[in-house]
């Protein structure tokens, strides 16, 4: 049997030689009776990354490489990988930095081996600043509450998925796809294993604040539609206490309209400009939903491919329609 390891790279020329070890180690050492398939996606890195991942390759039948033909983001890139995979479970997810850690591999496979098909790492506790550990928190438990299914709190992509949730995963059609909760859409026994999140040892993160904003209403908009309900609801309520507000001013205005200079002056130019805010954010967030709707109707490739190391043909077929074949002569088998 095989399982199969997907880590995503871009300038990581600092850890994939290190990662690569520490999956090999842990597979000699406690996986023996398992075939290793270890999968880099690099996103079209400027530094020695792409280098260093052919010298693997070259080394190692069982490394295999995508390479980009341009950055595509981290969520693109990783499902591309996830594509690939032939395993029979797939660990969707292992960072170059190795932020989440290998080490819980073996459990991850012994939880797989009792029937388990979704086993998610837990980020108990993270080494990060007190804001970002804090705004996280807040946006996954909103996320998470208002989803249209249950995914438990704390998940991350740090996934081992069995081969058949891997299956129905390429079955939804999503250019944009959002895999830690694509994986409870597609169902299955789960189960989870909490960790410590790790600060990166060497190398900077290379998820803007931008990117991160542009992940997070992806997944919104992918799994909830809770933001327009409550912008439905809001707007309701607020055209009730409107027409409220505009009976208490007539009625004001009736009564005392010898005593009062200017009236209403002061509360149309508040009206005028809280209603307006509201609006804008409500054209905002449809705005959002647009673009994802958008982004669907193009039915553009999750990535373009430069070239595929250790990549039989069959095997490269295998990534189905929603990703470009790699056609480049680089490639080899």
């Amino acid at each position: 049997m095989k399982i199969s390891v997907v880590t995503p790279c871009y300038n990581e020329e600092d850890n994939v030689a290190e990662c690569y070890a520490i999956v090999r180690a842990i597979f000699d050492e406690h996986l023996p009776g398992y075939e290793r398939e270890h999968i880099f996606c690099d996103n079209a890195s400027t530094d020695a990354t792409g280098e260093i991942l052919r010298r693997l390759a070259a080394e190692d039948p069982s490394v295999k490489v995508i390479v980009n033909a341009r950055n595509f983001g981290p969520l693109r890139n990783t499902y591309n990988g996830v594509m690939a995979t032939s395993g029979d479970a797939v660990l969707i997810f292992l960072p170059a930095d190795l932020q989440d850690p290998p080490e819980l591999l073996p459990e991850f496979v012994r939880l797989w081996e009792q029937g388990y098909e979704i086993v998610y790492g837990i980020r108990a506790t993270r080494d990060e600043s007190w804001s970002m550990r804090t705004l996280r928190q807040v946006y996954y438990r909103a996320l998470t509450r208002f989803s249209e299914f249950d995914i438990p709190p704390g998940v991350g992509d740090f996934q081992l998925v069995d081969r058949r949730v891997v299956d129905s995963m390429r079955r939804i059609d999503d250019t944009y796809p959002f895999m830690r909760m694509m994986t409870f859409e597609c169902g299955g026994r789960a189960v989870g294993v909490p960790y410590r999140w790790r600060a990166r040892k060497r190398g900077l993160s290379k998820n803007r604040l931008s990117a991160l904003f542009d992940q997070g209403m992806n997944g919104i908009t992918s799994f909830t539609t809770a933001p327009l309900r409550i912008g439905l609801f809001a707007g309701f309520v607020l055209a009730g206490l409107s027409v409220l507000y505009s009976i208490i001013n007539l009625l004001v205005g009736l009564l005392f309209y010898q005593r009062l200079a200017e009236p209403g002056i002061f509360t149309l130019i508040v009206a005028l400009f809280f209603f307006g805010g509201v609006q804008l954010f409500f054209m905002g967030l449809i705005g959002e939903y647009v673009l994802a709707i958008y982004a669907r109707v193009r039915q553009k490739p999750v990535v373009f491919e430069r070239e595929r190391l250790n990549f039989g043909e069959a095997a490269a077929a295998a990534g189905g329609p929603k990703t470009d074949q790699p056609a480049s002569p680089g490639s080899e088998p």
